[in-house]
């Protein structure tokens, strides 16, 4: 029973150990969990005997764990917000790429010829007049 108790002390000191190292550092966000995916794929594609991929991985690597240990969290969260910014665009992209594929089953997405406006026609109608709600030009397509 002691030399259970000594080893629940131990856990509990490396705890103690590590949260005090820890303390005033940066630690993990957004930015480092995509690093560390990066990482993850970069030793997969190594395996296929891409050495390029297992050197790119670890840099990946060491600047995670440089982001992770700093403790210049200014600058850490100055990147960690640029990075979402950028997360924000191609998600924001990707879902009206998929919403355009969605509607496509239904609807004629046009652009106006004078002010490039994306004009949305439901399919089936024929040959129409379109006239564009932006600048009011007027043009003829099949839908």
């Amino acid at each position: 029973m002691q030399g259970f108790l000594t080893k629940r002390k131990g856990v509990a000191g490396m705890k103690e150990k590590l949260y005090r190292f820890m303390q005033g550092r940066y630690g993990s966000d957004q930015l480092n969990r995509f690093l560390m995916g990066l990482v993850i794929v970069c030793f997969l594609l190594s395996l296929f005997g891409v050495r390029v991929f297992y050197i790119l991985g670890i840099v990946l690597l060491v600047y995670a764990y440089f982001r992770m240990f700093s403790k210049n969290r200014y600058k850490r969260s100055a990147e960690n917000s640029i990075y979402l910014r950028y997360e924000f665009k191609i998600r924001q992209k990707a879902a009206a790429f998929t919403r355009n594929l969605k509607q496509r089953k239904t609807h004629h997405i046009y652009k106006c010829p004078s002010c490039r406006q994306k004009i949305r026609i439901p399919r089936g109608k024929g040959k129409i007049e379109i006239r564009c709600p932006k600048c009011g030009q007027t043009f003829i397509k099949k839908s």
